[in-house]
């Protein structure tokens, strides 16, 4: 074998985070290859809630429009009594949208759609899963990693400088690497199915006793498909009929209808819920994302979007490393995401809890909006201001004018691989463009023209305030106008190193 290397990353795993990743990495000209072991895609619905900040993330990388197109908002629940009425509720809090958060409702599609539309998008960059291929051993050392595929034509060994295990819950990068992957069984098993059935009316979300871990079951209508979605407890032992059969007699038997016909069963899976989260989330030149380092139970729909964040927060900062980037930047994607995983495995825990009390209702709390990184090294206070917005916040949106007077938001000049700098005024001295960096001047003899005010409400900045936007949508760095050189060593430490202009 050559010192060559095949591919700048290798990704296995080519789930939702895996295929963020790709597509992180592909806008960016970053060489990889993203191998799945299984021979086809994902056949399943399983992480079928998109929350709002994932929305966020899905517009910038291109493919919102497309989810929505190809998904639907959440039906009304029906929550059937005893005596076969029902009582209407609605299970989501709605919240109205605003201009610095534009997505509000959680949008409903199968997982597969959302695999296959991510797909796609990775193929509209020349980039595809190498499916059949299986990652079979790994060694590393300074300069890269040598790891073994088994694929159609036998075992290779190829270099790369860097591996990212996005290989799920049972994750054979995390073995390998000997991380303890601690939590708990949460006391409960349960079947999820994708099915054909008759009998139950596709505008609403059919909850049967509801609290009651031996006899509930959940029929949904499964938004861009003709299927629906069961899920239900199971007993924690013994073998469960996971047939078309098995699953209308147990809708059957729990209702009390016999009315309901199950016609046939497109994916079936029956797990144990469990909590838990990976020890260390790198090893040298090898990281973990999504439920290889984390896996949580499914109330409050945070799975999927935690994993997809994890690669976007992951991508850009590979990239500005294997563009010349100082590698402690990657030492940030363990202590920025690991803490939120943390959180949403509590959250999610006790989600599951009131589940069983019957009492289960999502707010805000599982929009994702308000994860921040407030305490990361990535976030530079450089000079005091006035305002409440802090490095480390997510970014708000907020909608302008153009000095030509074409209307825009923010979350249009953020789009894309590069960080972006707001200035309240004239750009400051000394601060040269550079790649990677969009420098945009805020006021009356600014490209962006505050018509309405919403960036003053949102960003609460003071003529001659700055705010840094990191790639991934979350405030870097704030200062004044007069700390501009302070701005360069923060620069320098994310790659954003400036270009003296020849003589």
């Amino acid at each position: 074998m050559t010192n060559d290397f095949a591919a700048d990353v290798l990704i296995c795993g080519a789930g939702a985070a895996g295929l963020t990743l790709g597509i992180e990495l592909a806008r960016r000209g970053i060489s990889f290859r993203l191998i799945e072991k299984m021979i086809q895609p994902f056949p399943g619905s399983r992480g079928k809630g998109i929350q709002p900040r994932t929305q966020e993330i899905f517009e910038d990388i291109g493919i919102l429009d497309k989810v929505v197109a190809a998904g639907g908002i959440y039906p009304p629940l029906h929550e059937y009594q005893d005596d076969g009425t029902y009582v209407e509720k609605n299970p989501i809090e709605n919240v109205d949208p605003a201009p610095a958060e534009p997505y509000h409702i959680p949008l409903m599609i199968p997982q597969f759609l959302t695999e296959r539309i991510m797909r796609e998008r990775l193929r509209e960059f020349g980039r595809q899963v190498e499916f059949g291929f299986q990652l079979c051993s790994f060694e590393q050392n300074q300069d890269g990693v040598v790891a073994r595929i088994a694929g159609p034509d036998g075992e290779k060994a190829i270099r790369t400088r860097y591996l990212i295990g996005a290989d799920g819950g049972r994750s054979f990068v995390r073995g390998a690497l000997d991380i303890n992957f601690p939590g708990k069984t949460l006391g409960a098993r349960a079947v999820v199915a994708d099915v054909a059935l008759t009998g139950l009316s596709r505008d609403a979300w059919h909850q049967f006793n509801q609290g009651d871990m031996e006899r509930m079951v959940h029929v949904c209508p499964l938004a861009g498909t003709d299927l629906f979605q069961i899920q239900a407890p199971i007993p924690l032992e013994g073998e469960f009929d996971l047939s078309a059969d098995g699953l209308g007699r147990m809708i059957s038997e729990r209702t009390g209808r016999d009315d309901v016909q199950v016609h046939s069963v497109t994916w079936v899976s029956a797990y144990m819920m469990n909590a838990r989260l990976a020890d260390r989330y790198r090893v040298g030149r090898v990281f973990l994302v999504g439920d290889a380092a984390h896996i949580h139970p499914p109330t409050g729909g945070q799975g999927l979007n935690t994993s997809v964040q994890d690669a976007y927060n992951l991508g850009w900062k590979l990239a500005a490393v294997l563009d010349g980037a100082p590698d402690r930047l990657l030492d940030s994607y363990e202590d920025e995401r690991r803490p939120v995983a943390e959180a949403v495995l509590g959250l999610s825990s006790r989600l599951l809890d009131a589940q069983k009390r019957g009492e289960m209702r999502r707010g805000r709390e599982v929009h994702q909006l308000d994860i921040g990184y407030t305490g990361s090294l990535l976030s530079g206070e450089i000079s005091a201001r006035s305002g409440s917005l802090r490095a480390g916040d997510r970014a708000p949106d907020a909608p302008f004018k153009g000095a030509a007077g074409q209307p825009a938001r923010l979350f249009q000049l953020f789009q894309g691989p590069h960080w972006t700098l707001l200035v309240h005024g004239p750009r400051p001295e000394g601060l040269t463009p550079r790649p990677g960096l969009r420098i945009h001047s805020v006021g009356p003899r600014g490209d962006i023209v505050d018509q309405w005010g919403h960036i003053r409400g949102a960003y609460e900045m003071e003529p001659g305030e700055c705010v840094l936007i990191r790639p991934d949508g979350y405030v870097g760095a704030t200062f004044c106008a007069n700390h501009a050189a302070k701005l360069e060593i923060y620069l320098d430490r994310v790659g954003l190193s400036s270009i003296e202009e020849a003589v």
